[in-house]
């Protein structure tokens, strides 16, 4: 066994992952709405040592309202109060690059990573629901290139706004009466194809100089952009050989951006059904396979490929389908579903049971030996530097993974007893990272 530990978020939704886990009586649908709900869901994180907690985000209800929502709570105002209620876990939140602007999303996250102590982190997204599009004055979803050209700049901006501040540029002199060094707060003047941004950021350097930056787009595009930007990839897949095959793709387009595999952590997506037995942990994942809703899953089918088979019958296999690079939706969960589909050869009705769980992620069902084993096939054999654990209902769900796979995971050596950073770049084994004025300043002064 390697010596190295892997890393663990909990990535969390509503009253859990599964589209039916609202209707299930191991939850509580009004929890939903509880904030009080999701502190417990942090503290319980906590407790485990997890790294992080996540919060994704969509900015539309969508035509799905009649029989599940996934998010109700903005995630950057839930992650400021889940703050509030732990110490260490790391905190991170979807924001999208389509329909916000740099200096106000810069500032929201720089706030975050200041109540939290350091423990901020960014799922950069660039959205490509159609309901989303109509929110924000489009006609339909823009271009995935285009959205991925103004991501780049976007994120470009971003950081530097994050950069205006340099380490020590807060003085507090009271009997001089100077609050800040304006030599070390800098303007960005940023003029590009998409945004003109003066600058400086209205919040100083944060503790951690910039918050923990994630990615899950698995394109061509998301793949090119982790490797630029990201510092943790949250994906999707179903079978050891395709996460190994990511693996070493994602890892080998590094080196173009000098950076090392180390900077970059792969945390594939996990749905895990925990039982005393198998039989019992099966029985528990086929409880809620039959609580889901038909016309429900239907239109999150249809969602999920951008084809409506809403008046599809659900015995029949899937239409056919246009080819990835045919469409601007989610092109990899696209490609995953279009994939499984066809090579288990499922009708509709199967497909949906199988996506209930995690929407494509890998849901697994066993006891607490299975599950850390299967993890440890996962990091051992070169498919992941940690995983993004996904129950399927909560708080139970994340309970029985902190309380009975994570010490298993402990006692092998494959995961922390205790944190060991105070930030959630710490968690991940990243330092701080330093203003580049100051970088600039220290290289003139050499």
């Amino acid at each position: 066994m390697s010596g190295k530990q892997f890393h663990l978020n909990a990535f969390l939704m509503g009253v859990g992952h599964h589209e039916a886990a609202w209707r299930h009586p191991r939850t509580e649908a009004h929890r939903v709405l509880d904030v009080r709900h999701f502190q417990e869901l942090g503290q319980i994180a906590e407790r485990g040592k997890l790294d992080s907690v996540f919060f994704a985000d969509g900015l539309a209800v969508g035509p799905r309202i009649k029989r599940n929502t996934l998010a109700v709570f903005e995630p950057i105002t839930l992650l400021a109060a889940i703050a509030a209620a732990t110490t260490h876990v790391g905190l991170i939140a979807t924001a999208s690059t389509t329909y916000h602007e740099p200096f106000n999303l810069a500032r929201k996250f720089a706030s975050l990573d200041h109540i939290s102590g350091g423990r901020a982190g960014w799922n950069i997204v660039t959205s490509a629901g159609e309901d989303e599009a109509f929110n924000f004055g489009y006609d339909g979803v823009p271009e995935h290139a285009r959205r991925y050209e103004r991501a780049q700049e976007f994120v470009d901006v971003v950081n530097q706004l994050w950069d205006s501040w340099e380490e020590e540029a807060i003085v507090l002199d009271t009997e001089a009466g100077i609050f800040a060094d304006p030599d070390k707060v800098h303007t960005v003047d940023f003029d590009g194809p998409r945004f003109r941004v003066r600058g400086p950021l209205n919040s100083p350097r944060t503790p951690q100089g910039r918050p923990l930056l994630v990615q899950a787009g698995s394109s061509e595009s998301g793949k090119e952009f982790a490797a630029r930007h990201a510092e943790a990839v949250f994906t999707a897949q179903r079978t050891l050989a395709e996460g190994q095959a990511f693996y070493r793709d994602l890892k080998s387009r590094l080196a173009k951006y000098g950076r090392s595999a180390d900077e970059l952590k792969v945390l594939p997506g996990l749905v895990p059904f925990i039982a005393d037995t198998t039989e019992e942990a099966q029985a528990l994942e086929q409880e809620f396979t039959d609580l889901i809703s038909p016309d429900y899953a239907l239109r999150q089918l249809s969602t999920m490929l951008g084809v409506d088979l809403t008046e599809h019958a659900l015995d029949a296999p899937l239409p056919p389908l246009p080819s990835e690079n045919e469409i601007e939706t989610h092109k990899s969960r696209f490609t995953l579903v279009k994939e499984l589909a066809a090579n288990e050869n499922l009708t509709i009705r199967q497909l949906i049971g199988k996506l209930g769980g995690g929407r494509g992620h890998r849901t697994f069902a066993g006891t607490p030996t299975q599950i850390a084993d299967e993890l440890q096939s996962w990091f051992d054999n070169g498919a992941a530097d940690g995983f993004n654990i996904m129950p399927p209902y909560l708080p139970g769900g994340l309970a029985d993974f902190v309380d009975r796979v994570v010490p298993i995971l402990q006692e092998r050596g494959l995961f922390r007893a205790d944190y060991e950073a105070d930030t959630l770049r710490g968690h991940y084994g990243l330092g701080a990272v330093p203003s580049r004025h100051t970088q600039e300043r220290a290289e003139a002064s050499a």
